[in-house]
């Protein structure tokens, strides 16, 4: 199996231009949802998690935890200072959700990281840590630099 790269978003649907008011004459695509993944443990404390390209859309954040942590350990993310995650509890094996932050600043990265790639970091947080580790994954769709994955105008 080999690995492939594609550059902008990935549109799939069968009508890519709205001709019509009935299915199969309204445009039906809509854009891919890809995910990357990092390892991460209690012994770094802080660090770069992935990079996200100009104008992603954050679906959804997981830490999968391979290895228990030692006492009571958070993970929290950010991109460019502004925390997009509540400071989530990662403690026990197995698979948790990471919440996205209920403020205005998150909702605004969370929905559109921005006009150039985003530098996604991370904090774990706990106390006495000697165990721990885990595999952030966030998915996202890739849309355009300007937030979009459909073109205004097409030519027939």
């Amino acid at each position: 199996m080999g690995l492939a790269s594609h550059f902008g978003p990935w549109r799939l649907g069968t009508v890519p231009n709205t001709t019509g008011t009935t299915a199969g004459t309204i445009r039906n695509m809509g854009a891919t949802i890809v995910a990357q993944t990092a390892d991460i443990a209690y012994s770094t404390a802080t660090g770069t998690a992935i990079v996200l390209p100009a104008g992603a859309l954050i679906t959804a954040i997981q830490f999968i935890t391979t290895a228990a942590f030692s006492s009571a350990a958070t993970i929290r993310l950010a991109i460019g200072g502004t925390n997009i995650t509540t400071a989530s509890t990662v403690t026990n094996a197995g698979t948790n959700a990471v919440a996205i932050d209920a403020t205005t600043a998150a909702a605004a990265l969370v929905s559109n990281v921005g006009s150039t790639d985003a530098i996604v970091t991370y904090t774990v947080g706990g106390t006495s840590l000697t165990t721990g580790t885990g595999v952030l994954v966030i998915a996202y769709m890739v849309r355009l630099s300007d937030g979009t994955y459909n073109p205004t105008a097409y030519t027939a």
